[in-house]
């Protein structure tokens, strides 16, 4: 029986000792049939309160057809890029399209595909800082052992919530991005923010981006970015985390509360825009679904026009990424044409998926013409003792089954050609005891060390068997 299949049944009867799984034998007898598709199943839950495990079609490196793991050498860059493929070096990262598949470019002129863990910090607190104190002693020891462990297991970047500037200090130091909150922080400065799991929210989901004062916030904020303006290893900046995309922005904007001055500029704009293109003053009635989408449109082109000329004027060498869209809005073409007229690489937290969609993407791609990046995608393991039920992420069985998992939706991502990297979330798991965090980073296992910084060496080793094969991948995928 093939490796993959023999391990991965391997997981499935300990965790259904342990978590009254499916048994054994239907197991079993479904990967078998599975090898001759040329795929594995894998058990997951969407929550562990769900009732049924539901089995997913998963393809993983070694059963990919045609494809030799390790037939091919591939020497890099000291940033990651391919020796053997070149373009032109201007000093820093940037995508550029070659044929019909999308890269990034080195610093040194080697194409790139960014392979990263979001989440590579500190902490916070104190609670969330003791382990690393005890384990380490100094934060340049925990240093160390992050950037080495990342090097080990084939990535080359850290995504965003990271400490880059002491990641840096490293002898291995790794490419990164950089997390910044334009409209989060002009909302809290206007007291129109509340925290929910994993962002911020807004009145009625609406971002005050018709604000006369956001454009002024945005380009004092910017200029925090002039001190790494110079920085080879910085990819690009996100803009925000997670804006909230809701197709009847138009008709929330005009249900704003007009008595606050700061709600009010929103009910505006929405009811100058309305009538320029209505011709008249329009009641909610009379909106149409081609008026909505053309109205959320317009809303995100003056936040992506806004955010990037700031981030433009005061950093032009690095690349603008945006605001890590989610959700909702990865199904709506016009937040993509928007984000396509200003952004470098469109930043997508994906969840929800056991593997990316093919049609999706292609849309993403033709609305925007532009190159995406995956910042946020992972799947929680049932076998590592956390209780799981915060995060948006796929439930499964156990550590193999996770890597199976990234094995799986990575293959479907360098398929894509349009994707020119993706980020893990993240390096640490939760940890139960800190409460300081938000309501979606509690009690679940993200990370690919435990809250103690113990290695998930099951899943690091299948995840660095991809990795490693990133490139040789690509010209297999380029060929076919």
């Amino acid at each position: 029986m093939h490796k993959v299949l023999f391990v991965y049944i391997l997981g499935a009867w300990f965790s259904a000792a342990a978590g009254n799984l499916n048994p054994l034998a239907q197991a079993e007898n479904k990967d078998r049939q599975a090898s001759e598709q040329k795929y594995i199943k894998v058990m997951v839950k969407r929550k562990p309160t769900d009732s049924d495990w539901t089995l997913r079609d998963t393809r993983t490196l070694d059963l990919l057809e045609g494809f030799q793991p390790g037939s091919k050498k591939m020497r890099c860059s000291k940033y990651g890029g391919r020796l053997d493929k070149k373009a032109e070096a201007k000093g820093f990262f940037y995508p550029r399209k070659i044929g019909d598949r999308w890269w990034l470019v080195d610093p040194k002129g080697n194409l790139f595909i960014n392979i990263g863990v979001c989440g590579i910090r500190k902490g916070r607190s104190r609670i969330s800082q003791k382990p690393a104190i005890e384990k380490f002693g100094t934060w340049r020891k925990w240093a160390d052992f992050s950037t080495d462990l990342l090097v080990k297991y084939g990535f080359n970047g850290t995504g965003g919530w990271s400490d880059p500037h002491v990641l840096r200090a490293t002898s291995h130091p790794l490419a990164y991005t950089l997390s910044w909150s334009f409209m989060g922080s002009f909302g809290k400065s206007k007291k129109l923010t509340r925290q929910e799991p994993g962002h911020l929210g807004y009145p009625d989901r609406c971002i005050p981006v018709f604000h006369p004062d956001f454009e002024k916030f945005c380009d004092d904020y910017a200029k925090m970015l002039t001190t790494t303006k110079e920085e080879p290893w910085l990819i690009g900046h996100f803009s925000d985390n997670e804006l909230p995309v809701v197709s009847d922005m138009l008709d929330r904007s005009l249900r704003l509360d007009v008595s606050n001055p700061n709600l009010r500029y929103g009910c505006e704009a929405a009811r100058i825009w309305l009538r320029k293109r209505k011709g008249k003053d329009a009641a909610l009635p009379d909106i149409t679904d081609a008026d909505r989408q053309a109205f959320l449109g317009y809303a995100f082109d003056t936040y992506f026009r806004i955010t990037t000329d700031a981030i433009r004027k005061y950093d032009s060498n690095h690349l603008c990424l945006g605001p890590r869209l989610h959700g909702r809005a990865l199904r709506m073409p016009t937040i993509f044409r928007a984000a396509g007229k200003y952004l470098d690489v469109i930043a997508v937290n994906y969840y929800g998926a056991w593997g990316p969609d093919k049609k999706r993407m292609a849309m993403w791609a033709a609305e925007s013409g532009r190159p995406f990046m995956i910042t946020e995608f992972y799947a929680k393991g049932h076998d590592s003792g956390l209780p799981n039920v915060s995060g948006a992420g796929w439930l499964v069985p156990t550590q193999n089954d996770r890597a199976w998992f990234y094995q799986n939706f990575t293959l479907g991502l360098l398929e894509s050609k349009s994707c020119v990297g993706w980020h893990w979330f993240k390096y640490r798991d939760n940890n139960p005891l800190d409460l300081s965090t938000d309501p979606s980073n509690r009690d679940s296992n993200k990370g690919i060390v435990s809250y103690q910084y113990e290695p998930y060496l099951a899943m690091l080793q299948q995840m660095k068997k991809l990795n490693d094969e990133v490139y040789p991948l690509i010209d297999y995928f380029n060929s076919r």
